[in-house]
């Protein structure tokens, strides 16, 4: 009888930024290859992909929250039950990169964590800020993602600079923290089973009658 192959883990991840920073543009480029210039900025999709990483396949399934992050309930909902959070603003909109920190400490705060979280943070639309359109120094987001330990990549969804790069970087964080959640609760549950069997022996000592 053969073996009916384990079934990959999904890891959910969501695209958190202000509005027409370019997380739909990226998302598509990541799922199809397009670069889509024209979209519903109100309107949230999720989108599903298959992929092989370096610990085996996995399907990836992206949340792309556009512009609901005014909406704080709809945005905790989203934040809600994921697993890795791409942060991404604009190089040529230094508001959008104004943003990020706030975004992220919402984030921890929803999900109540520590620093911990799989984080990867973008400046998307590099095409344009290499014409002079460059509001965000690279050694300022540098800095910022070092304060969070996290990466930081510059990408363009219209040329394709690093897109699949930051996808694949935030997937490696994922799978490596569900290892570490795997192996918290195999140790966890190995210490209880080892309290369980001394507390029987301890109680079969005490029932010996001298």
């Amino acid at each position: 009888m053969s073996r009916v192959p384990p079934v990959p883990p999904t890891h959910r991840l969501v695209m958190v930024g202000t509005g027409g920073v370019g997380k739909s543009a990226l998302t598509v480029k990541f799922i199809s290859g397009d670069f889509v210039q024209e979209y519903d900025p109100t309107k949230a999709d999720s989108y599903t992909k298959q992929m092989q990483l370096e610990d085996g396949p996995c399907v990836v399934d992206i949340l792309d929250t556009a512009g609901q992050e005014d909406y704080s309930a709809i945005q905790d909902n989203f934040y809600r039950h994921r697993d890795g959070f791409m942060l991404v603003f604009s190089l040529c909109e230094y508001e959008s990169f104004q943003a990020m920190p706030q975004l992220r400490e919402r984030i921890l705060r929803v999900l109540d964590a520590a620093d911990d979280v799989p984080v990867v943070l973008v400046g998307n639309k590099y095409d344009l800020a290499t014409r002079a359109y460059r509001r965000v120094s690279v050694e300022e987001a540098q800095e910022l993602a070092l304060s969070w330990n996290a990466m930081y990549l510059e990408t363009s969804a219209k040329t394709g600079q690093n897109v699949e790069t930051a996808y694949r970087e935030l997937l490696r964080l994922v799978s490596r923290a569900k290892l570490r959640q795997s192996l918290a609760h195999r140790q966890k549950q190995a210490h209880h089973l080892k309290e369980a069997q001394l507390g029987a022996g301890r109680k079969d000592k005490a029932c010996v009658v001298m």
